[in-house]
Parts: C-alpha cells; sequence; structure tokens
C-alpha cells in the first residue's frame, strides 16, 4: 500500500535511508557533463530530420517479467535535494493559461478539468521532480520520466511508427523549463512496446498498453536519477495517494512543467493485472500523455501508470505488471 502523505522536509531518518540506496545502486558523481551530442541525421523529401529508433515489440501473449518480479528499482542521487512537494515556479514567470479551453475541446461536453483546477506550475531540479521531463517526436509534444540508467518511460502513442520496426526520432529533455535544458537532452535509439497505439483516438485495448520504454542515447539516469516501476494493485482503487507530472498545452504551451498531487485511480476491475485500464479525475491536458502517476512506497518512488486519454466523463492511464516487464526487458537488453 502506498504511504504517499505529501511531507516536506524529509524528516532525518527518511535522509538517512535514502543515502544509504547504495545498496541498490551505484552513486555517481555529481560532476557529470552530458555532451550535446547531435543527432545521426536522414534526408526525407530534400529536408534533414533525426535518424529514427529501431522498436521490438513484447507480443501481448509473452510476458516479459518474470511474475515474482513486479517493481523495478529507483535511483536517487544523494547530491540533489530531494523533495515531496516541487518549488513552484518564480512569480516573476507566471502566465495566464496558454489556451482557452472552453473553445478548444470538440467533444460535446468532453471534461479533463474536474472542478477546480489542482495543477500547479513547478520548476524544481530536486529529486524526483529532475526526471520528469518534456518529450518530443515528429508527433508532437509529450511527457514521460526516466525509469532507469537511459530508459525512458512515456506513451506509446506518441511514437511515430513505421513500417520494418522502425519509429520517427524521440527526444527527451528532463526539466525542460521555458527553453532551458538543465540536464541537457538524450535522443532514442530503440523503443521497447507491448502495443503499437496510434492517435488521435485510443480503443479500449490500447488504452491498457499505452507505455513504451525508449532507450536513449546516453545515460542521462545516472546523474538526475529516476524512477522505480511498480505493478498496479486493484487493492489501491480509490486510495487519494498519486502524483502526476507532465507538461499540458492548457496552462503552459508545453513549455512548463505541472503536478498535482492526491490523485486516486482506479483499476479497471474487467482487466487483468497484466494490463491494466486505470480511471482517474486528475486534471489533465494535451501534452501530458506519457506523464508518470507515482507513488512512495517507503518514502520511494515508483512509477504505477502513464497518462493515456480521456473520454467525456473521464481520464484513463496505462499501468500493470506487463509495464514492469517492459522496464525489466529494456534494462536487461540495454544497460
Amino acid at each position: 500500500m502506498p504511504n504517499t502523505e505529501n511531507k516536506n522536509p524529509m524528516t532525518a531518518e527518511e535522509v538517512l535511508r535514502l543515502k544509504t540506496i547504495k545498496a541498490k545502486s551505484t552513486e555517481k558523481s555529481a560532476n557529470l557533463k552530458l555532451s550535446e551530442k547531435e543527432p545521426e541525421m536522414e534526408t526525407i523529401d530534400g529536408r534533414s530530420y533525426p535518424k529514427g529508433m529501431k522498436s521490438e515489440g513484447i507480443t501481448m501473449n509473452e510476458k516479459s517479467a518474470v511474475k515474482e518480479n513486479f517493481e523495478t528499482d529507483f535511483f536517487y542521487p544523494t547530491h540533489a535535494d530531494f523533495e515531496y512537494q516541487p518549488k513552484l515556479e518564480p512569480r516573476k514567470d507566471r502566465k495566464p493559461k496558454f489556451i482557452e479551453r472552453e473553445n478548444f475541446l470538440t467533444d460535446s461536453g468532453a471534461k479533463t478539468i474536474f472542478g477546480v483546477d489542482q495543477r500547479k506550475v513547478f520548476n524544481s531540479t530536486a529529486y524526483p521532480w529532475r526526471c520528469v521531463g518534456r518529450v518530443e517526436s515528429p508527433l508532437g509534444i509529450a511527457s514521460g520520466v526516466m525509469i532507469g540508467p537511459r530508459h525512458l518511460l512515456t506513451c506509446a502513442h506518441i511514437v511515430d511508427w513505421k513500417p520494418n520496426n522502425q519509429t520517427g526520432w524521440l527526444k527527451f529533455t528532463p526539466m525542460y523549463y521555458n527553453g532551458s535544458a538543465p540536464y541537457g537532452s538524450a535522443w532514442g535509439i530503440k523503443t521497447y512496446y507491448k502495443h503499437k497505439v496510434a492517435g488521435p483516438t485510443i480503443d479500449g485495448t490500447e488504452v491498457q498498453f499505452d507505455y513504451v520504454v525508449v532507450v536513449l542515447d546516453r545515460p542521462i539516469g545516472n546523474s538526475i536519477g529516476w524512477l522505480g516501476s511498480k505493478s498496479y494493485s486493484d487493492s489501491w482503487d480509490g486510495q487519494a495517494s498519486f502524483t502526476h507530472a507532465g507538461y499540458p498545452a492548457d496552462l503552459t504551451g508545453t513549455q512548463r512543467p505541472t503536478y498535482q498531487t492526491g490523485i486516486a485511480l482506479d483499476g479497471d476491475f474487467w482487466s487483468p493485472d497484466d494490463n491494466q485500464s486505470i480511471q482517474h479525475q486528475a486534471d489533465i491536458w494535451p501534452g501530458q500523455s506519457g506523464g508518470p502517476f507515482w507513488g512512495y512506497w517507503n518514502g520511494s518512488p515508483f512509477a504505477v501508470a502513464t497518462q493515456s486519454a480521456h473520454n467525456p466523463s473521464i481520464n484513463f492511464a496505462s499501468g500493470g505488471s506487463d509495464l514492469v516487464g517492459l522496464v525489466t526487458r529494456a534494462r536487461n537488453e540495454y544497460p
């Protein structure tokens, strides 16, 4: 059961415990410099684009994780601060919302914001917030989170799927804020997926598998850290214990990240625990797709789902043990 009370600052006992995670992960230098290496380019219709990635599908029937292993490890770089609540953006940077959503939604009566908008814009280099970032692809902007040394968890529908196990390019910038990239950017080199989800609409099967693990071209996680992953359990349904972060188009034009805490999730009773369609009423807008939902177990963050879709009355995320298995497969084959 997640114990996600939003406490800040950390107690001395929690700080001590997190500073001893070397038993799980090797501490990396705080002075690691990430070069801004340019990606390999290709020419399409006379224009140059970053070269795309290879992809590998783990079929629906193929289980990519050992059943006894329902989580992967986290890494907290102890040179970084740890915050349960991130620092909000400076007052001088605050701007009116980017989009008047009432004039934007095409679904009659559709709701993705429930009641008073609970999202807050933040700018924090503390862990785990520094692990969340902006995802760019030929299809647009999404959100994602580091889930391993060079492993990104995001939504499948931001991937530009192409024939012959190829995809378009994908770029990840952790803690992107108004054009700044405090930890540099990384480019995808391979995508692991369960289902090739493609928008603009997502059906009932696709919403159960709307996640991918992208292997990046550099181990950016060794500097900034990464979240663990954990299989969602229906026993957590209704607990207002989860946090979400991402880059919404309405509030910030995908230029600044927002977060919301105290979110209750509701796993689909009819879906197997392997592949869960998870309903929620967190405040969501396009651009936040792929952003993680995470909770804290013994003070440590574990992602359990990615933001996927909405219908006129509810929002959806994707999770389950197959998500953990995909993370495990990608990390084992590309350490």
